[in-house]
């Protein structure tokens, strides 16, 4: 429930800010203890006003910064100036109809946490809450908001309504609030001591084309599900992601593809122009004051059920990468992954496609988002990935060469690699095909491993080799190749040999 001083602010900051002549207001995004983006291209502030035409003046303590006029659509916004230091500000809106304001308005990094159940899943569920709770203290200049579940088939102007506006961290407000949003901005907070703004906009269960605008889909395959409900194409992106555009941002995490893996096949390109079109709509309507290239950092599907050996985890995890295997890439600039294989909790009360272990996940994230969204030099955020696959002349091993010299790998385990044995009329292996076999690793040094690939004989030869393409494909840490120097699993990957 909310708090009386909650309903009472949002009274002051709502209908206080109406009057007999009209309605004058800030957008729903917009309270006290907020973070706004601190950029070199500005930042907006923007809001709603029943009198077009009107000169609304933009303050910030008191001195003016910007006028903007009420338009056509009743809409008011500003372009700011970012100011030198993160604040804190009050920021007020004067018009025929009033003044309206906000406070204790910090300027640092604002980040959109999106997916489904797995950014979702609360700190409260961490295993060690109390912890998270008790450290909080030490960390106010992080701000957060919780956007409420809503759908709709068509584009919400504004936020219809949030939990509990922007929040300080606390037990009470950091309970219900994103494990992997909240350690996440935490670990930024650690390294730049600037404030973090962090928006929470999630739905459990839900898929991608649900988040997703119809210029995006119109360009993918997608499927639909039941109509007027969460799980239909946009409706989550029109109540949930639409509203937000005009808002200026750092960037974005995406936890989500499970409720995908029954048509992974899809996943390439539809998670591609998710992407895409979210940059591209973000800057527009914030007046390109967020990057039509901002950093999106994403999850890579952690595993659900031991031994089990359905394979449309591991293709949406090839397909999270638009099929290269490692990102950034040439097709998904400025992304970012945390590689979650190695992390299963198979026995968590949460379910076992709900595993405890965020604070693995959101450091992983830290790292690549030092790398890939803040250009911090020596960053090793990636686990090692190969750049050959060559086999013998014997055709009884198969020499794995990793990782570009980048940095050497440890191997933990001699498990996790198959090789696709065919006869020589073909070269082509289906991911679901019965020619996928086993195979062991025979030795390993600083940037390589070696497979007894032995066992494809008999007038056969080894096409294609692929490593981890399981559901869960090792124990808690023991997947087979990690950086050396990075304790980063490397992520899975099909090759074809040569």
């Amino acid at each position: 429930m909310w708090s009386i001083s909650f309903l009472l602010s949002a009274f002051v900051a709502s209908c206080s800010l109406c009057s007999v002549y009209g309605l004058f207001t800030f957008s729903n995004y917009y309270h006290d203890h907020m973070v706004l983006q601190k950029s070199s291209t500005g930042t907006t502030v923007w809001g709603h006003s029943s009198k077009v035409g009107d000169v609304v003046h933009i303050k910030m303590n008191n001195s003016e910064v910007f006028q903007a006029v009420v338009k056509s659509n009743q809409i008011w916004e500003a372009k700011l100036t970012s100011p030198s230091d993160h604040g804190p500000y009050i920021i007020s809106a004067v018009s025929s109809l009033g003044t309206i304001q906000i406070s204790d308005v910090l300027f640092g990094d604002v980040w959109i946490c999106s997916g489904q159940s797995n950014m979702e899943f609360t700190t409260n569920k961490l295993l060690n809450s109390s912890e998270e709770y008790s450290d909080s203290t030490s960390y106010q200049s992080i701000r957060f908001i919780h956007i409420h579940k809503q759908f709709s088939a068509t584009p919400f102007t504004d936020i219809d309504s949030i939990n509990s506006g922007w929040n300080t961290p606390n037990q009470r407000s950091l309970q219900t609030f994103s494990a992997v949003c909240w350690l996440y901005g935490k670990f930024l907070s650690q390294h730049f001591n600037y404030p973090i703004g962090l928006v929470e906009t999630n739905w459990g269960g839900t898929r991608i084309e649900a988040w997703s605008s119809p210029d995006a889909l119109k360009r993918c395959a997608g499927f639909s599900g039941r109509k007027r409900n969460q799980y239909y194409e946009s409706h989550l992106y029109n109540a949930m992601i639409n509203p937000l555009l005009r808002n200026t941002i750092k960037g974005a995490i995406w936890y989500q593809g499970e409720s995908n893996a029954a048509h992974a096949y899809k996943y390439t390109c539809q998670f591609q122009e998710m992407i895409f079109d979210w940059r591209t709509k973000f800057s527009t309507a914030s007046l390109g004051t967020t990057s039509s290239s901002f950093p999106f950092g994403f999850v890579q599907l952690a595993p659900w059920r031991e031994g089990e050996s359905n394979l449309g985890f591991p293709q949406v995890r090839w397909a999270q990468t638009s099929n290269v295997g490692y990102v950034p890439n040439s097709l998904l600039p400025h992304v970012f992954m945390a590689v979650a294989m190695d992390l299963p909790d198979f026995h968590s009360p949460y379910g076992s496609i709900h595993p405890r272990y965020k604070h693995e996940v959101a450091y992983r994230l830290y790292l690549g988002a030092l790398a890939v969204a803040y250009h911090v030099e020596g960053i090793n955020f990636e686990g090692p990935f190969p750049t050959s696959a060559t086999i013998d002349n014997t055709h009884r091993h198969l020499t794995i060469e990793y990782d570009r010299g980048l940095h050497p790998i440890e191997v933990r385990s001699n498990q996790g690699f198959e090789v696709c044995c065919v006869n020589h009329t073909t070269n082509v292996c289906n991911a679901f095909d019965n020619h996928w076999v086993n195979v062991t690793m025979e030795s390993h040094d600083f940037a390589s491993v070696t497979l007894d690939v032995s066992t494809c004989s008999h007038g056969n030869h080894v096409a294609q080799v692929r490593y981890a393409w399981r559901e869960s494909p090792c124990p808690f840490h023991q997947c087979a190749v990690y950086g050396k120097i990075t304790n980063l699993p490397g992520p899975p990957f099909t090759f074809y040999v040569h």
